[in-house]
């Protein structure tokens, strides 16, 4: 069982009478991105800022929207839609299971787009899903199915898709992985403790390697205390992912985030799905680098602009 890229998939090209403008924002923990695209999808202009996290929710919002008014003033147009990827689960009064951003659980995404831009379809889901969207209409799920999303960015989580469609689950927290129970005597801790972006900029303190995350994987590509303690964090992730996949019993899983760009961190993961598993699925890395839910948002905006009577 190997790990494969799976390769950039040309998003549509423009077409004469096409629908009009649309926004996509995705928020996340360590930076946020926001793009403008014409009626079929096809970005127009993109940029990316950081979250400054620890700096609150509000400052974040403001700046990502202040990015929008200026790439919408460039490309000019009307904005017909705006979807927006979001950290958590999202409700009409606030949004849950967003720990990352300190006040995050408080904002109304889709109302402050509306009030900024008087844009009246504004769809709003969690950003793993709008990048599991992605991957349906563009990338690597448009041809298998089911399918499962493994995100591995600033926290880690996963969405499952089957027949074209991403599950939300009963209360929109399906694949919330972060959340699973992980080593040590009960209750254990969360998974996203020991296996996020975060959680290995952590430990690549604690063994006091440069580079956080990034760093840590390096030095782990030779032998020694580095690889042994990345490895048994990688251990934990694969059990997770190994009871998901037998669960699911997915024809391909996409890896997408930045830590997912580690190929030690990739051949750990095969390796040890490859080990346990009675069927197993094509793992690849998502081939939209850091896009999958940036162009995920774009896709909700598209399919929430209103059908012509």
């Amino acid at each position: 069982m190997s790990v494969r890229l799976a390769g950039r998939v040309a998003q549509p090209a423009p077409v004469a009478g096409a629908a009009p403008t649309l926004l996509g924002i995705d928020f996340g923990g360590t930076k946020m991105a926001v793009g403008v695209a014409d009626g079929e999808g096809r970005l127009l202009a993109c940029e990316r800022v950081p979250t400054y996290a620890e700096q609150g929710a509000q400052q974040a919002l403001d700046r990502a929207l202040d990015l929008a008014a200026k790439l919408v003033g460039e490309v000019g147009g009307p904005i017909a839609a705006a979807g927006i990827a979001s950290p958590g689960v999202v409700r009409p009064d606030g949004i849950d299971l967003a720990p990352n951003v300190p006040g995050w659980d408080r904002l109304r995404l889709a109302d402050a787009v509306r009030d900024r831009f008087g844009v009246p379809a504004v769809a709003v889901d969690n950003d793993l899903n709008a990048a599991a969207l992605a991957e349906l209409r563009f990338g690597a799920l448009r041809d298998a199915d089911p399918g499962l999303v493994v995100g591995l960015g600033t926290g880690v989580a996963a969405a499952l898709t089957v027949r074209g469609s991403v599950l939300a689950g009963h209360h929109g927290a399906a694949g919330e992985i972060g959340y699973a129970v992980a080593g040590g005597p009960w209750p254990g801790t969360m998974l996203e403790l020991d296996f996020s972006g975060r959680a290995l900029d952590r430990l690549a303190d604690e063994l006091g390697v440069p580079g956080t995350a990034a760093g840590l994987a390096a030095a782990a590509e030779r032998p020694g205390p580095a690889r042994d303690a990345l490895t048994a964090r990688v251990d934990e992730l694969a059990r997770h992912l190994i009871t998901c996949c037998l669960l699911l019993d997915p024809q391909r899983v996409v890896l997408v985030g930045g830590v997912a760009g580690s190929e030690l961190i990739r051949g750990l993961l095969v390796e040890r799905l490859a080990a346990v598993l009675p069927y197993r699925p094509d793992v690849v890395l998502s081939g939209f680098a850091d896009d999958a839910a940036l162009l995920g948002a774009v896709v909700l905006a598209r399919e929430a602009v209103p059908a012509p009577r």
